[in-house]
């Protein structure tokens, strides 16, 4: 007779034996865990006080982060500022060069002008438009002086004024010497005056001393108005026969 055949039935439960295994493996990481913490505390390493340094050193590392977003914002505010103060700069000294510029082109008009002014304050009222020597007679000691006197411009005016007059030459003995208006005159008057309009003919007579040789006579004429350059001319002594 045969034997019938023992049917053995096994439970298959792979989800189970997952589970199980993920236990394991997560016991195993946490007794790693202690481990790693309980060997770090028997050397010393205080955790909580790690979790509170890096706190405060992230903390650090932000206010650190905010000044140094601080400091950029106020260098770019200064860049600006300073940019805005070197056109500012630039436009002042622009503007200092053109009113130097100006103020120097307007001294040099007004000197221009004052140089005018000048020259039309200080021209001269009177010219002389003829002097001559001519003799008296016989006598060689007395002559008589031919000038003619001339306003150089249009008259608006009468003008006055003094004629001074100077004759350089030598002694018997041959020292130089000079003779001024009164010398000439004999003493009569120290200075010839004249007044007009238009043009005057003088003719004032002059005494030679004995024993002075002439040489050069000097006219100058004086205007009587202040400011007003006098006119000086000098000729050689030469005295007219004809």
């Amino acid at each position: 007779m045969v034997e019938p055949q023992k049917v053995v039935i096994r439970t298959y439960a792979p989800a189970r034996r997952w589970v199980i295994v993920g236990l394991v493996a997560v016991i195993g990481l946490f007794g790693s865990y202690l481990l790693f913490e309980s060997g770090r505390s028997y050397a010393g390493f205080d955790n909580l006080a790690a979790i509170r340094q890096r706190a405060e050193l992230r903390q650090q590392i932000e206010e650190r982060d905010m000044t140094i977003r601080e400091l950029r914002r106020m260098a770019a505010d200064f860049e600006t500022f300073s940019a805005a103060q070197d056109r500012e700069r630039s436009e002042v000294s622009r503007t200092i060069g053109e009113l130097q510029a100006q103020v120097a082109r307007q001294s040099q008009e007004l000197a221009f002008y004052k140089g005018i002014v000048a020259k039309e304050a200080n021209r001269p009222e009177v010219a002389i438009q003829q002097l001559r020597i001519t003799p008296i007679a016989a006598d060689t000691s007395r002559f008589k002086l031919r000038l003619m006197l001339v306003q150089p411009t249009r008259p608006d005016g009468t003008v006055s004024g003094t004629i001074l007059l100077t004759l350089e030459g030598q002694q018997e003995d041959g020292t130089a010497a000079k003779l001024d208006t009164a010398a000439l005159t004999g003493g009569q008057s120290r200075e010839l005056r004249f007044s007009f309009r238009y043009f005057e003919n003088m003719d004032p007579e002059i005494v030679i001393p004995g024993g002075f040789r002439p040489e050069r006579l000097t006219v100058e004429v004086r205007s009587s108005r202040r400011g007003v350059e006098p006119v000086v001319q000098t000729i050689l002594w030469s005295v007219e026969t004809g």
